[in-house]
């Protein structure tokens, strides 16, 4: 029997079923339809005496069909699926090699026995998409290794080795992958000769439930791991129900609270973003290869850059004239390695070699034999296009010429050189080593290829690309002004720091924008708003952010900012700043009153979503999406929510358009003109 997608054949009376849908053997609704076929014909075959599923491929099966959650599930159902290859007259053996994930895993539950390689990878990782597992995980996951055992697995959203599957009983007999095929064959003939009783998780006894302890323990820990979902709290009620219901009854649940975590917003926000960062930073053009980068800077941003490349494996030559500077660079990256080492997260063999491919130099002519250079000096126009200068001097005529910049044209940048289409942004977010978002900016002129090879190398090093284009703070760092500026004006209008942050931070975000501008240096942006002749003319545009730094509050790094920071990282309240404030509020005529936290989310999120409207309207960002990926990943706007365009979504266009009205009219025009007005 052969449908392409599930492929059966006889061995010695076991019907082997192979589930060949490539990559990942996800279980679409084809798959799903085309396996059951195989399963009801091996049973009612008189000929067969035991069945086996196994992968084809490097795995079993890694998962649902994502795409298919958007509706209404389609017949079978794998619920319906797994019941009956559960209830088989034959013995069902689960071959698992590679990794059998949610549905997968759920599937190798319902078959009657286990056998998986040494480098099998189980897990019910439901929870990082907001949902449960929804065909039967819930209670016959417990039913084999315990409620506490199966909670953990489902709450973590982690995948276990086989190991420490087979030691909780969850697989049965582990192989060396070259052996799983005649291992399951093998453990198929012992089963349909031993003339053993099927043994079938539906027909298992209840398990005993988590005790309280463990489940308020749980708990915390979802409140802190798992904010916005509304999965954690029905696994747990689903779970326990294995204890007390019937396994019929249990499955009912299970499949009634499943559909509800699917329509939650905080489900649909996840999928949404699984698509759209596998979508992000494609491109229809082949990448260059890249052997060899050069980073222009060694300050803190281009050493996070050289240890990101440097963890990649990538060769790399760290230039900056300034002899002290370079120094201590040089200390920064090494010390970062001597952390990694003591905390166990790398050993001094691959820190030895990952230090030994970066080199620290002074001389610009070492960016030679590079194949990218990745500038990353400070933010002065004028200082960035002697360095493209020189660098194209320099370069090959195939290397790509690539600046860190956060707000300044790429086309000025490009115009210093002699190879504009090989010019683009390579805007990395700080810490460069930690954060995931990139920037790959597309100049006027800069090639597709330009682009992909960005990309590209952006994800060699395990990184998020957006490709955006060329606009003053492109997509990420002009919607921050407009969030920004709202919370500076809410400061004037007589909010305090410590409210603005909370609110915003009760609403989901990482760090709410006072701390983020202390994070960052406030001193950054108010150099960056000087090299400007574009901002708005409005005397209270950041004018708090600017007395600070006048007062020489320049944020974390000198002890004070919108906070006082007596250790460096915890902020404290200033009743210095609050007078700042006041007496600028009083030099502006504008009078204070009381704010509500829902006026500062309000106007601090649509913000965000005003702006990111204009960015896709004029092509900076090529779409919605890509707005939501760059916020997610770079400026700690939660993912149970989506990203601030698919919340917009959410909200629906007429709803988001009266509220535009509404700010447009309560606050002025010059910030709020409505989308359909410009």
């Amino acid at each position: 029997m052969v449908s392409g997608i599930v492929n059966m054949h006889l061995e010695d009376g076991v019907a082997v079923i192979e589930i060949d849908n490539p990559p990942v053997n996800a279980l679409a609704q084809p798959l799903r339809a085309a396996l059951q076929a195989a399963v009801v014909s091996a049973d009612q075959d008189p000929s067969i005496r035991a069945i086996v599923l196994i992968g084809a491929g490097r795995n079993f099966v890694a998962g649902a069909e994502i795409s298919e959650l958007e509706n209404p599930p389609l017949e079978p159902v794998l619920a319906d699926l797994l019941g009956r290859i559960e209830r088989c007259s034959k013995p069902v053996i689960a071959a698992i090699g590679g990794f059998a994930l949610g549905g997968g895993l759920e599937l190798a539950l319902a078959c009657h026995l286990r056998v998986a390689t040494l480098d099998a990878q189980l897990g019910l990782p439901e929870i990082k998409l907001g949902l449960m597992p929804g065909a039967g995980g819930t209670q016959r996951l417990p039913r084999l290794i315990g409620s506490e055992a199966a909670l953990t697995l489902m709450l973590s959203g982690e995948p276990i080795a086989a190991a420490a599957a087979a030691e909780s009983g969850l697989v049965d007999r582990v192989v060396p992958a070259e052996a799983l095929r005649e291992a399951a064959l093998q453990a198929a003939r012992e089963m349909a000769s031993s003339g053993t009783p099927i043994r079938r998780l539906c027909d298992a006894p209840p398990p005993a439930p988590a005790t309280a302890p463990f489940l308020e323990q749980q708990r915390k820990r979802a409140e802190k791991l798992s904010r916005g979902l509304v999965s954690p709290a029905r696994m747990l009620e689903s779970v326990a129900a294995a204890s007390t219901l019937s396994f019929g009854d249990g499955l009912a649940l299970s499949r009634r609270l499943f559909e509800e975590c699917r329509v939650s917003d905080s489900s649909r926000a996840l999928r949404h973003l699984f698509f759209a960062e596998r979508a992000a930073g494609r491109i229809d053009a082949s990448a260059r290869q890249i052997g060899r980068v050069a980073v222009i800077g060694a300050g803190t941003m281009g050493t996070g850059i050289a240890i990101s490349l440097a963890d990649a494996g990538i060769r790399t030559d760290v230039i900056d004239p300034d002899a002290a500077s370079l120094a201590r660079g040089r200390e920064r990256f090494v010390a970062h390695y001597a952390a990694q080492t003591k905390r166990g997260r790398c050993t001094e063999e691959a820190a030895a070699e990952r230090i030994a491919r970066t080199v620290f130099e002074q001389d610009i002519a070492a960016a030679a034999p590079a194949d990218l250079a990745i500038e990353a000096v400070f933010e002065n126009l004028a200082v960035k296009k002697q360095v493209f200068a020189d660098l194209d001097r320099l370069m090959a005529p195939h290397a790509l010429l690539a600046s860190n910049t956060s707000y300044l044209d790429i086309d000025r940048i490009a115009a210093a050189t002699g190879r504009p289409g090989s010019v683009l942004g390579l805007h990395f977010f700080s810490p460069a080593n930690v954060m995931k978002l990139v920037e790959v900016v597309r100049g006027r002129d800069t090639q597709a290829d330009a682009l992909a090879t960005g990309a590209a190398l952006a994800r060699r090093l395990r990184k998020m690309p957006v490709i955006v284009g060329n606009a003053t703070g492109f997509v990420g760092n002009r919607m921050l002004q407009a969030y920004g500026r709202e919370s500076q004006l809410l400061l004037l209008e007589g909010a305090t720091p410590g409210q603005v942050d909370a609110a915003l931070e009760s609403w989901g975000m990482a760090m709410g924008p006072c701390s983020v501008f202390d994070l960052a240096g406030l001193d950054v942006g108010y150099r960056a708003r000087r090299e400007r002749t574009d901002l708005p003319s409005d005397p209270r545009y950041f004018r708090v952010a600017d007395l600070l730094v006048e007062a020489g509050r320049l944020g974390r790094k000198s002890g004070a900012g919108h906070y006082l920071y007596p250790d460096g990282s915890t902020r404290h309240d200033d009743p210095q700043v609050q007078q700042i404030i006041e007496a600028a509020a009083r030099e502006l005529g504008i009078p204070r009153r009381q704010i509500t936290d829902a006026e500062i989310v309000e106007r601090c999120i649509f913000a965000l979503i005003f702006e990111g409207q204009a960015l896709v309207a004029s092509g900076v960002a090529a779409s919605a999406a890509d707005i939501d990926v760059v916020w997610i990943n770079g400026y700690g706007f939660p993912r149970y929510r989506g990203g601030p365009m698919f919340h917009a979504g959410l909200l629906g266009p007429a709803a988001v358009q009266s509220t535009l009205d509404r700010l447009a009219r309560d606050h002025g025009a010059a910030f709020w003109t409505p989308f359909n007005q410009q």
